[in-house]
């Protein structure tokens, strides 16, 4: 990309989102090109209750063809769509505990944020329940009694707050949403076109700073 620095990609989602699962796929995809990416928490149903909402109330919500379309979305970029059948989750939770393991360095955060990805999206589990979300934390190394401990303690609350505030001072109303270099914000889970058009727009405009400071 002609610059000294890795471009960074900030990628803000939810693991309740069906397009932030389509998400990693892009990550992946982003990486093999060079990219930083980096997984930020955005809490996008603070209103859902403690216990969720029962899965029909979401498939009432929106019509039977938008349903197929996120399905085939997700199965064109190579992944599972097979959610929770009865309960759409509240990820307070499972956003906390990843943030936690952040604490324990990025392979660490994001192996437990793509395994939390894939017992919902994949498995069909139930990512409120503490049994489900430290199975995750035990299948990716890390130790489930501390993670129980310190995010219950509610150290980890404050930083999904933040994140998710940092986000919608920018504009961010709905996720995915990719920051590339901290400049230029490209929404939702756009094709591989759209984000090597960000890739270039930035690398120009990185050109036209570093002629004007020549």
């Amino acid at each position: 990309m002609g610059d000294e620095q890795p471009m960074e990609v900030a990628i803000w989602s939810d693991v309740v989102c069906p397009f932030c699962n389509v998400a990693r796929e892009r990550a992946e995809w982003l990486r093999e090109r060079g990219l930083t990416v980096v997984f930020l928490p955005y809490d996008l149903h603070p209103e859902y209750p403690d216990e969720g909402i029962p899965r029909e109330e979401l498939m009432r919500r929106y019509p039977e063809a938008m349903h197929d379309a996120v399905r085939r979305l997700n199965e064109e970029a190579g992944l599972a769509y097979n959610p929770n059948p009865d309960r759409v989750p509240r990820t307070r939770r499972a956003l906390e505990l990843i943030e936690w393991a952040r604490g324990h360095g990025l392979p660490a955060h994001d192996a437990l944020h793509s395994r939390i990805m894939d017992a919902y999206w994949t498995e069909g589990r139930d990512i409120m329940d503490w049994d489900v979300l430290l199975a995750c934390v035990a299948d990716v190394g890390l130790d489930p009694d501390a993670a129980r401990a310190e995010v219950e303690s509610g150290v980890f609350a404050a930083e999904v707050d933040a994140s998710t505030s940092t986000a919608q001072r920018h504009g961010i109303r709905a996720v995915p949403a990719f920051v590339f270099d901290g400049r230029l914000l490209v929404s939702g889970a756009q094709p591989h076109e759209v984000l090597e058009a960000a890739i270039a727009k930035v690398g120009e405009m990185r050109a036209e700073e570093a002629a004007a400071r020549d």
